[in-house]
C-alpha cells in the first residue's frame, strides 16, 4: 500500500504521523511511503532520516494527498486537508468528530474512509491509541497550570508546591482515568494538595490503593464536584466519554464563587470541553480570563512536546497502521473488533453511532459497509 505523511498545519502542531522507525517497519512490510518535505522537523528527524528508512520526500501535502492510498497524521485533518481527500482514499488520525461539525462536512464531502484514533479500544476496555496522548497532556496539565499561576501570567500567584511555613496549593482533578491519574501523579509530585473526582468507586479505590494518603479521592456528585472546584487553585478537567461530546461539569455562574485567579486546564476540550466557558486556544494564545478566572484551553496540547508524543503515540498506532495497510482496512475491521471501534467515516456517511448522535446525523450500519 502506498502510505502518506504530510506535515501537520494545526497551529504550532510539530508531530508528524509517522517516526523513521516506523517508516522503516512499514517499507521492510513491503508498503511504499512519502513524507512531505519537513514532516519531521518538528521530532527532530531531517528528510535524509525518513530516506534512510526507505521513504521518499515529496515537495508539498498536495502531491503526498495525490499520491496516497492512505494517510497516516496525529491532527485532525483542517478544511484544506479535507479538500484533498478523496473516495477510496483511508485516513488514520484523531478525529474527535463529535463537537466539530466543520470536519464532519469536510469528511463526508470527500467520500474518503475515515478511521479514528481515539476510539480504537482494547481488551481491557480501554483506548490505546488515546492512552499516550492522555499520559503527555495529564503530566502536562499541571506543569501549564503551575505557569498560569503566576500572578504575571493573570493567575493567583500560588506555588503548588508551597514552602515551609506556607500551605500548598489546591488541586482539585475531575476524571480518574489516565489523564487524572497522570495529573494526579504530577501534582503530587509538585507538592500541592490533590483531589481527584470520579463517580466510578472502583476507579476511586484503585487510585487509593495506589497513591495511599497521599491523594484525597471523592465521589464526584454534584456537591462533592461543586465544593472540590470552588476550594481549588488549579482544577484539571479530565473526563472523558469515548467519541462524545464531554459534558459539561462546571457552569459559568459558579466561577464567581471561585478563588480569583485560580486556573482550568480544560484537557477534554478536544471534545468540547467539559467547562461552560471553555473554548478551544492554541499554543500561540494559550489561555483567556473569564470573571477572574484564567483559562487553558489547548486543543493539541501534546504538540508542545511533540518529540516525546510523536514517539510515544507511533509506539501504540505502529501496530495498527501495519495491519490496515496488510490487510485493507475492511478486512482489519473484519478480523479485529478493536479496530472496527475506530470507524468513524465511509463513503459520505457516519458509521459510529457515538459519534453520529453527537453530530445529530443518522448511523449506517457498520455491519453493512463491512460486507
Amino acid at each position: 500500500m502506498r502510505i502518506g505523511v504530510p506535515t501537520e498545519i494545526k497551529n504550532h502542531e510539530y508531530r508528524v504521523g509517522l517516526t523513521p522507525a516506523s517508516v522503516r517497519e512499514l517499507t521492510h512490510a513491503g508498503h511504499a511511503v512519502a513524507v512531505q518535505a519537513g514532516a519531521g522537523r518538528g521530532i527532530g528527524c531531517s528528510d535524509d532520516d525518513y530516506v534512510a528508512a526507505g521513504a521518499q520526500v515529496l515537495a508539498d501535502a498536495p502531491a503526498v494527498f495525490d499520491w496516497a492510498e492512505m494517510i497516516v497524521k496525529v491532527k485532525e485533518p483542517q478544511p484544506q486537508e479535507c479538500r484533498m481527500l478523496r473516495a477510496g482514499q483511508l485516513l488514520f488520525t484523531y478525529l474527535h468528530l463529535a463537537p466539530d461539525p466543520v470536519q464532519a462536512e469536510g469528511l463526508l464531502a470527500s467520500g474518503c474512509t475515515a478511521v479514528a484514533y481515539e476510539t480504537i479500544t482494547d481488551a481491557r476496555g480501554g483506548l490505546p491509541l488515546l492512552a499516550p496522548m492522555s499520559e503527555v497532556a495529564g503530566r502536562m496539565a499541571v506543569q501549564v497550570g503551575a505557569v498560569a499561576l503566576q500572578q504575571a501570567n493573570g493567575g493567583r500567584g500560588v506555588l503548588l508546591g508551597g514552602v515551609p511555613g506556607v500551605a500548598p496549593g489546591q488541586v482539585c482533578v475531575i476524571g480518574g482515568g489516565v489523564v487524572g491519574t497522570h495529573a494526579a501523579r504530577m501534582a503530587m509530585g509538585l507538592g500541592a494538595e490533590v483531589t481527584v473526582l470520579d463517580r466510578s468507586l472502583p476507579r476511586l479505590r484503585q487510585l487509593d490503593e495506589v497513591f495511599g494518603g497521599r491523594l484525597r479521592t471523592v465521589c464526584a456528585t454534584l456537591d462533592a464536584t461543586e465544593a472540590a472546584v470552588l476550594q481549588a487553585d488549579l482544577v484539571v478537567g479530565a473526563v472523558l466519554v469515548p467519541g462524545a461530546a464531554a459534558p459539561k461539569l462546571i457552569r459559568r455562574e459558579q466561577l464567581s464563587r471561585m478563588k480569583p485567579g485560580a486556573v482550568i486546564v480544560d484537557v477534554a476540550i478536544d471534545q468540547g470541553g467539559c467547562f461552560e466557558t471553555s473554548r478551544a486556544t492554541t499554543h500561540a494564545e494559550p489561555t483567556y480570563v473569564v470573571d477572574g478566572i484564567v483559562h487553558y484551553c489547548v486543543a493539541n496540547m501534546p504538540g508542545a512536546v511533540p518529540r516525546t508524543s510523536t514517539f510515544a503515540l507511533n509506539n501504540a498506532t505502529l501496530p495498527f497502521v501495519l495491519a490496515l495497510a496488510g490487510q485493507g482496512w475492511r478486512e482489519a475491521c473484519r478480523s479485529d473488533a478493536h479496530l472496527r471501534e475506530g470507524l468513524t467515516v465511509h463513503g459520505g456517511a457516519i458509521v459510529h453511532p457515538v459519534v453520529a448522535q453527537g453530530l445529530g446525523r443518522p448511523c449506517t450500519d457498520v455491519a453493512g459497509v463491512l460486507g
